[in-house]
């Protein structure tokens, strides 16, 4: 059995230098040979690199190592491959290095799993929790704004808000349009929108009164006052938005390419064959129940409000 880089703390893998159309022309044959060889080096061509997995980051980073740390040693013993977890700076990278294949399989929001397939021909998803069929965001406000739970989400447009990263799913994209749905402008709030760049950091935003509202993921929201925090003397739920499909893992053709097309079954094989009695500690990592199959079709009402909202293109 091999082994396992269950967890690698160094960045996001780099991307070797692309040779042109042009230098690939021109030259001897000895050059090109030579030029071949050099570029022959990128673990992404390699037939014996291990499966690279990475994810959005989403939540505190040593949260995420221990999440895809776990995961990666638990898949490496079940599917008899090194695997290796490589953090990433921000939503755009995981994305660009999916693009690439310098990472081969990736825990995606809705939305920026719909950017990566639509820039990767091949790419498939294989599975999401059961969470993620029914997921929704949560919109927080400061106890000091002395709002009180409500469906009406028009008291926030006068608020200081902040989302989370540009480009989640829960964090930015649904709420922004649930909030156009409501009559609010999803820009228009004084001095503009802030950015967090990540839910827990929303959370915090929020409870120190540097924005008197915010919205994040509805498992993190609840994953953290589980954990003690934040308070109510803090932070207040003031609404959920409805249902809509979010994470998913997505898988890119080069892997597949390298490690056998059998790949996507044997990944969705694997993320549905968890169970709590054997696999307790990934589930409760990932706050689901199980994980169930997906497919590109879940994601299509996602793609359209990112392209009516000028994220997708």
């Amino acid at each position: 059995m091999s082994a396992a880089a269950a967890a690698r703390s160094g960045g996001p893998a780099q991307r070797l230098p692309l040779l042109s159309r042009r230098t690939l022309l021109a030259g001897t044959g000895a050059a090109l040979a030579a030029a071949l060889a050099g570029c022959g080096s990128s673990s992404a061509q390699d037939p014996a690199a291990p499966l690279r997995i990475g994810a959005i980051p989403d939540q505190d980073p040593e949260v995420l190592q221990r999440l895809h740390g776990t995961l990666a040693g638990s898949l490496a013993t079940a599917l008899d491959l090194e695997v290796e977890y490589r953090p990433v700076t921000d939503y755009a990278a995981a994305v660009s290095l999916f693009r690439t294949g310098d990472l081969d399989l990736v825990w995606f929001g809705g939305l920026t799993g719909v950017q990566a397939r639509l820039q990767t021909r091949g790419a498939v998803p294989v599975a999401q929790r059961d969470i993620d069929a029914d997921f929704h965001s949560v919109f927080v406000v400061n106890a000091a704004t002395g709002l009180a739970p409500s469906d009406d989400l028009r008291p926030l447009a006068g608020l200081r808000f902040t989302y989370g990263s540009e480009t989640s799913t829960s964090g930015r994209l649904m709420p922004a349009w649930f909030l156009r749905e409501a009559g609010v402008d999803p820009q228009g709030f004084p001095g503009g929108p802030g950015f967090s760049g990540s839910h827990d950091a929303t959370i915090a935003l929020v409870a120190s009164g540097s924005y008197q509202a915010g919205v994040l993921n509805e498992q993190v929201w609840e994953s953290r006052l589980a954990e003690g925090g934040p308070t109510a003397s803090d932070v207040v739920e003031y609404a959920r938005t409805p249902a809509y499909h979010d994470y998913h893992w997505l898988l890119g053709p080069r892997a597949v390419e390298r490690l056998g097309e059998d790949l996507p079954e044997r990944l969705t094989g694997y993320f549905t064959g968890l169970s709590a009695e054997d696999d307790g500690e990934v589930l409760e990592l990932f706050g689901a129940g199980s994980f169930i199959p997906t497919e590109a079709a879940n994601y299509a009402e996602i793609e359209q409000i990112g392209r009516d909202l000028g994220l997708v293109r």
